[in-house]
């Protein structure tokens, strides 16, 4: 059976808005695995996910659990427009005409969309990590006082002015707008890349992972070659996908979220690029550090990636372009 040409234009259209779905509903969860992930045995301000998702809503209202969504949500169109695009058009041009692709074929199709989703991936996590950190390190600071004080990676004097010391800190919000410009303005344009390392390490090897199995499992919805899957089934295949990659690359997914965290409180190690990283977070924390907030990554990964296939497959794009009165859909 040929393979008929993707358009390009409503793919993008189908990954930007199955993104903005996904994120909006797993974002809670999201935050509590940053918490859990950046948090150290001798300082432990949340015992677990439901710990954190209690006490953010107690200490900072509601919406504490969406700090640092709104970088999320603008980003996570053009990311996972540019994941599930760059996978789909791999995937055409490894093919020779037939539909069914070699597993190696389908992993190294997943390995460059790794590859192109982190232009944008790597700043959003970068600012998105800032954010969602500040709230654990004022309540660090709340219950162990006398460790008042932080260090900073970048000694940025607009991420300096997110906390005030003391016994009893509060938080001055800070936008992602001006972590931006101050990261720009010291460091440059590689400012925003800092973890590019780690989220390759990380990124690759989950799209190696997850887009071939997600293409297996769902493959098994169909009844026959010509039926279609049934979206309650890409839905399952979605889910069992994500959360199975996200799991394997979890140790990675924890090394980039402590690279990526610019604030420290006076205790919590800096670190050097990616083996200084892995080299001191086993040394001090020892093996079971590098699974941390992984029962939380593979909450938010499971269901986002089965809604993000369910937007996919519905065609949203096609529908969206084919009301147009241009010829968009066959670009």
């Amino acid at each position: 059976m040929a393979q008929q040409p993707i358009s390009l234009p409503a793919k993008l259209i189908n990954g930007g808005v199955a993104g903005l779905v996904g994120v909006t509903c797993v974002f809670p969860i999201d935050l509590a695995k940053t918490r859990l992930q950046n948090q150290r045995g001798s300082q432990r301000v949340y015992k677990n996910m439901m710990d954190c998702l209690i006490k953010t809503v107690r200490s900072e209202g509601y919406f504490g659990m969406y700090r640092g969504a709104a970088v999320n949500l603008t980003l996570v169109t053009p990311e996972k427009a540019i994941k599930l695009a760059a996978n789909d058009f791999f995937r055409q041009r490894l093919s020779t005409g037939e539909l069914k692709l070699s597993v190696f074929q389908e992993m190294l199709a997943g390995c460059g969309a790794g590859m192109c989703q982190v232009i944008v991936t790597t700043p959003m996590e970068m600012l998105k990590i800032q954010l969602q950190d500040a709230g654990r390190l004022v309540a660090q600071q709340r219950k162990f006082p006398v460790l008042h004080t932080v260090k900073l990676g970048t000694a940025s004097p607009v991420l300096n002015c997110s906390y005030s010391v003391g016994p009893v800190s509060s938080t001055r919000k800070v936008s992602a707008i001006q972590i931006t410009q101050e990261l720009l303005r010291t460091k440059g344009i590689q400012g925003l890349y800092k973890g590019l390392g780690a989220t390759l390490l990380r990124d690759i090897p989950f799209s190696v992972v997850y887009f071939p199995l997600f293409a297996h499992i769902n493959k098994l919805g169909k009844t026959s070659e010509d039926d279609e899957v049934p979206f309650y089934w890409s839905f399952i295949s979605g889910c069992v996908a994500g959360c199975t990659a996200a799991v394997a690359v979890s140790p990675c997914d924890v090394v980039k979220t402590r690279l990526q965290s610019l604030n420290k409180s006076a205790n919590e190690d800096t670190y050097n690029g990616v083996a200084d990283c892995i080299r001191k977070i086993m040394r001090k924390e020892g093996p079971a550090a590098f699974l941390k907030g992984a029962g939380c990554r593979a909450l938010v990964i499971a269901p986002l990636f089965g809604i993000v296939q369910v937007v996919y497959f519905i065609g949203v794009g096609e529908f969206l372009l084919g009301q147009t009165p241009f010829n968009l859909y066959s670009v």
